[in-house]
């Protein structure tokens, strides 16, 4: 059977800077080892597949794959699918949102067009709680983090669907030019049930965003993530908790990817109820069929 399929750029302000994914538009009928043995061959850091809400106030539903299993929530999937939904006539606008279900419940999906047609999508992400904040000195965390230079805010552990470890640095070029100890954030992810650790540092003077953010993935591989919504969703909430949001009316820029080759840009609010939207651009790069 022949599926329509997408694949997109998100979190891009130009072909080729942003995180990639496929889209699988007609989901029904696929298992979950169909699905994943998909997601296994597209080789993308997550495959989404589209299938009728359930629920007759939701848009769609969404099921999420990395090549080796089944995410409960990602950002840039999120915002991707949206873009890729409203593309295909499958999402219907109620007040400026989509409503997306999933493992992690219904989420709105925030939908602006500008004058150009550009849209920016934003995602209501699951509310994050602090599960604990160390010193740099912990046993756990001594070691991902030895030779950084640490800003003020301690190490904290954050659980936000998806759970970061979070360090700042004291500034940006220090941030960039970081060697991740490897083998310790992956013993790190592996021993606290976390994704790895994402290291921010507020960005250089005279730079277009306020904020630059590396997230390095420990579990269940080894890699830095080129454009991480969700992890970005989590460091927004920690630093809301400690009254240190950059940018202006808890709305800020945020770079990432530029050290594995990408330049994403993420944008990035806290509303006045506390709610963290992650968002930003989507290009489609790739439109055609799967037979699978």
């Amino acid at each position: 059977m022949k599926r329509r399929f997408v694949q997109l750029d998100v979190f891009a302000d130009r072909p080729g800077a942003g995180n990639p994914l496929a889209v699988v538009l007609d989901g029904a009928g696929l298992d979950d080892a169909a699905m994943q043995a998909i997601a296994r061959w597209t080789r993308l850091p997550e495959t989404t597949f589209v299938f009728p809400a359930n629920d007759p106030s939701s848009s769609y539903r969404i099921r999420i794959f990395s090549p080796r299993r089944e995410v409960p929530f990602a950002g840039h999937p999120s915002v991707g699918t949206a873009h890729a939904a409203l593309d295909a006539g499958m999402g219907r606008l109620r007040n400026g949102e989509l409503m997306q279900d999933g493992l992690a419940g219904r989420l709105p999906l925030r939908v602006d067009t500008d004058a150009d047609g550009m849209r920016t999508i934003a995602v209501r992400t699951p509310r994050a709680r602090l599960v604990e904040r160390v010193a740099a000195c912990d046993a756990r965390i001594a070691p991902a983090v030895a030779g950084m230079r640490l800003g003020a805010l301690p190490p904290a552990l954050m659980d936000g669907g998806r759970r970061w470890w979070l360090a700042g640095i004291t500034d940006e070029s220090t941030l960039r030019a970081l060697e991740p100890a490897w083998d310790a954030i992956a013993l790190l992810a592996t021993s606290t049930g976390a994704m790895g650790l994402c290291a921010y540092a507020a960005a250089d003077a005279g730079q277009p965003y306020d904020l630059v953010v590396r997230a390095f993935v420990g579990a269940p591989a080894c890699f830095e993530d080129a454009a991480s919504g969700a992890a970005n969703a989590t460091l927004a909430a920690w630093l809301a908790l400690n009254d240190a949001l950059p940018g202006r009316n808890g709305r800020y820029l945020v770079s990432q990817g530029r050290e594995v080759g990408f330049d994403a840009r993420l944008q990035l609010q806290v509303d006045a109820d506390g709610e963290v939207w992650s968002g930003g651009h989507a290009r489609t790069i790739v439109r055609g069929e799967i037979d699978w």
